[in-house]
């Protein structure tokens, strides 16, 4: 069942976000008393120690259960313990100080479990509902069973929410169900709230920093590009589980936390997906009080505010906003952006077993549109990291997004729930750039400077609906999702070549004042587009989680994808009318063993397919229209173990092979056929959580050899290796607090050498960068940071689109933070 919060332990609760507690107004002074003390144990004892609870229907079973619990504090043993009996445990955080237990070896019943674990520490432990109360030995029977009566004690369910720091136990995301991270068998990187904020992370691209197997991509300057296991995707976007199917630069104003999954990912996701995708997941109104108001200042000017406030209305809705506004510069010169989001969210439970979640967007983004500096001789040429090549005063990129998201669940009982998600999106777009289009020439001095608009307009509407239930087989459990999606996305887009003086696409500037003033106009030339593209989706998918042995889990699933796209180009030079409608089906399988209960080794596979459409779906032509979708294949073995609840390691071993790509027939040009275009065989290690109470981390290494397995083209010949993918890349955050007032921060990221694009004649040297951080905690209500990047000042390249367009990275430049509770 769902619970909530109501006003009677609001501020306590608001200190350990996903603890979940109902109580009754209806006490007694003895309730009163004993809930006082009780709410104090609960809340601190599962928001301190993490102590999970699990669900049980049977506290009083007499089936002798295994336990493997060594010697040690009494509270440790307790957190184990919840996690191997499955059952409910309530306590108060100050009874366990100080106390030890022998352990607990062998097979015993829950309450002889307990018993044993509290041997001499002068507790017991008490049915209580469907859980066990530890308490003192002199509180009675009587006193437990006449509080029950009149009030309902604290239950306290850690979640995804659960503010552990750099991690989180579960998500439902990569199955669609509230799965454990050690029991999925994918590569899984989260970016909690913790580490968002003390990163002060405000881009997709510093999202994924410290990410292993994550690059950055520059985007055109108007719009996210990530590069996952060396596929670069713009429209791998996705927010609570709904795609995002727009471009442009996202904020995190709004976000909880961020789901980075590696891999194809076809089956939950459908199309695209090619090398992984990305999860937002928004913040949701709850009982929990929040009142929190940030401000921001730095290097390069740079400004900005942000409001998250939100609370319980009555029992039955809570309401939460968030809201941000920013107006900053750059280290670039000419380069500004100014941006500002709001986000209503408002939850309505009316009984404990269906929870509905309504939330609205409004998002607008003004920027310069930056497309870097050129190359020269193989490398990023030599310039002041300022220089702006073409004209910043006529390089725009300005983004409109308006967005309505709507969640309802149902659960019919513990073993049955219906669950559909409906996102609506509409979004305008225009952006304009004068930017570098040619390496330079060495003898002139001189680079070629070219021209274009894109003005886009797309609506998209998705809604999923997804039944899931359990069942046995004997003594195989099941648990199963069945679901149905279905898609509209309605994309106007037409593209408008840069004429200077009205003759001629591109003009020449010299290197040491690379700005060009000439008159420029935009026309329709014969080779732009003057899209319409409707694109319908219809999707099945079923999966089944199986336990098979108590060591053993298995994962199986498939996903039948039926895309139909209607393509208009409405080009007088070039007209075009397409119909093509795509079938596939996208499967999924892995196995789980955990040899012991903190440690889980896997294997999987998976497909994903890309359309001939293309990502943004406008990429149909009359030579590819007939062909095949592109098809991903990932083939992994993995480990995952929890050294602690709070403290994750991670590796995988991957092989991602994209095959159905066009490939022309060597002997004649005039032929090609479909065949295997690229592979990605790569090594990732991962690790997350507090190294000991005061010390947390985040981070990685990756090994990644990516190549061209087929001569596609002459810039993408066999054996080239893949675009914007280094071989090595290593990050390590780390955060470390010296007293409760005072911390600070250190990261570490380090990228090999890399080239810009598949015909590998430009490459970006690998760099070295150091981020630090210092965090103050000024009273309980008010607490500063001050964020450095690049703290050695170190010059580097950032990200790349192609040869001429190379982003380099940021100088030093410092931000401090303010963050007011109130």
């Amino acid at each position: 069942m769902y619970t909530r919060n109501l006003k009677c332990i609001t501020t306590m609760a608001r200190k350990h976000d996903g603890i979940q507690i109902r109580c009754s107004h209806r006490q007694t002074k003895l309730v009163i008393a004993m809930n006082s003390a009780l709410i104090c144990f609960g809340v601190a004892t599962f928001g301190l120690s993490g102590v999970a609870v699990a669900q049980s229907n049977n506290v009083a079973s007499t089936a002798l259960q295994t336990y493997n619990i060594s010697a040690g504090t009494l509270q440790t043993a307790l957190i184990l313990f919840v996690k191997q009996a499955n059952v409910k445990v309530f306590t108060d955080p100050a009874l366990l100080s100080g106390k030890t237990t022998q352990g607990l070896q062998g097979n015993y019943t829950v309450q002889d479990g307990l018993k044993h674990l509290l041997n001499e520490s002068g507790l017991q432990a008490v049915p209580q509902g469907k859980g066990y109360l530890v308490q003192k030995l002199q509180i009675t029977q009587s006193d437990i069973y006449q509080a029950e009566k009149e009030s309902t004690l604290p239950m306290i369910t850690v979640s995804a929410k659960n503010s552990s720091g750099y991690t989180v136990s579960k998500i439902s995301t990569a199955t669609k169900t509230n799965t454990s991270l050690l029991d999925t068998p994918q590569s899984i990187s989260v970016v909690t709230q913790a580490m968002i904020k003390d990163q002060a992370v405000q881009s997709m691209a510093d999202t994924v920093r410290y990410v292993p197997g994550m690059g950055i991509s520059q985007g055109e300057g108007n719009r996210d590009a990530l590069v996952f296991r060396g596929n670069r995707s713009t429209a791998d976007f996705f927010v609570s589980g709904i795609r995002d199917d727009v471009q442009y630069f996202r904020d995190i104003y709004n976000i909880e936390r961020v789901e980075v999954l590696k891999g194809p990912n076809g089956m939950i996701f459908g199309r695209g997906g090619s090398g992984g995708v990305i999860n937002r997941v928004i913040k949701e109104a709850d009982w929990n009080q929040t009142r929190e108001f940030t401000v921001q200042a730095g290097s390069f000017d740079t400004k900005r505010v942000a409001l998250d406030v939100g609370q319980g209305v009555n029992e039955v809705a809570a309401v939460r906003l968030n809201t941000m506004y920013e107006n900053s510069g750059s280290f670039r010169s000419g380069v500004d952006l100014k941006r500002y989001g709001i986000n209503p969210t408002v939850t309505i439970m009316p009984s404990d077993n269906t929870k509905i979640v309504v939330n609205a967007e409004y998002f607008k983004d003004d920027r310069t549109a930056d497309r870097g500096i050129p190359s020269f001789n193989g490398r990023p040429l030599k310039t002041n990291a300022s220089t702006f090549f073409g004209d910043p005063e006529r390089s725009n990129a300005n983004t409109e997004l308006k967005a309505v998201n709507g969640l309802i669940e149902h659960k019919f009982n513990n073993e049955v729930m219906i669950r559909n998600r409906t996102r609506y999106a509409t979004q305008d777009k225009f952006y304009e750039n004068v930017y570098p289009s040619a390496a330079v020439q060495g003898a002139a001095s001189t680079v070629a400077i070219s021209a274009y608009n894109t003005a886009t307009k797309r609506d998209n509407f998705f809604n999923q609906t997804d039944l899931l239930f359990s069942l046995n087989t004997g003594t195989v459990k099941h648990d199963l999702v069945v679901g149905l999606e279905i898609g509209h996305q309605d994309t106007d887009s037409t593209r408008n070549t840069g004429y200077f003086n009205n003759s001629v696409t591109s003009v020449n500037v010299p290197i040491n004042n690379p700005i060009t003033k000439a008159p420029l106009t935009y026309k329709l030339a014969a080779t732009d587009a003057d899209n319409n593209s409707v694109t319908k989706q219809t999707s099945l998918y079923v999966q089944d989680q199986i336990k098979l042995l108590p060591k053993l889990q298995a994962i199986i699933g498939v996903r039948y994808d039926r895309i139909e796209v209607d393509f208009i180009n409405k080009n007088p030079a070039n007209p075009l009318a397409l119909n093509v409608k795509d079938n596939f089906f996208s499967p999924r399988a892995g196995l789980v063993y955990k040899p012991i209960d903190e440690v889980s080794i896997y294997t999987s596979y998976s497909l994903s397919y890309v359309p001939r459409a293309g990502e943004q779906l406008t990429s149909l032509s009359v030579t590819n229209a007939a062909l095949e979708p592109e098809k991903f294949k990932n083939v992994e073995v993995g480990a995952k173990w929890d050294i602690r609840p709070n403290l994750a390691l991670t590796t995988a071993l991957f092989q991602l092979d994209r095959t159905n790509v066009i490939i022309p027939d060597p002997n004649n040009a005039a032929i090609s056929h479909l065949g295997g275009g690229q592979r990605n065989k790569g090594f990732e290690l991962g690790l997350a959580g507090r190294i000991t109470p005061d010390w947390s981390v985040i981070g990685g290494y990756t090994y990644q050899d990516g190549v061209i397995t087929n001569t596609l083209s002459s810039t993408a010949k066999e054996g080239a290796v893949l675009a914007e993918l280094p071989r090595n890349t290593f990050s390590l955050w780390n955060r470390y607090d010296i007293n409760p007032r005072w911390g600070v921060g250190l990261g570490v990221i380090n990228r090999g050498a890399m080239y810009t694009s598949t015909d590998n004649t430009v490459r970006l040297p690998g760099f070295t960068r150091v981020d630090a951080a210092i965090y103050a905690k000024i009273d309980k209500n008010l607490r500063a940071q001050l964020n450095i990047e690049n703290l050695l000042d170190r010059n580097y390249y950032a990200s790349a689109h192609n040869n001429n367009n190379i982003s380099p990275g940021s100088p030093l430049a410092a931000r401090v933070s303010l963050i007011a509770n109130f």
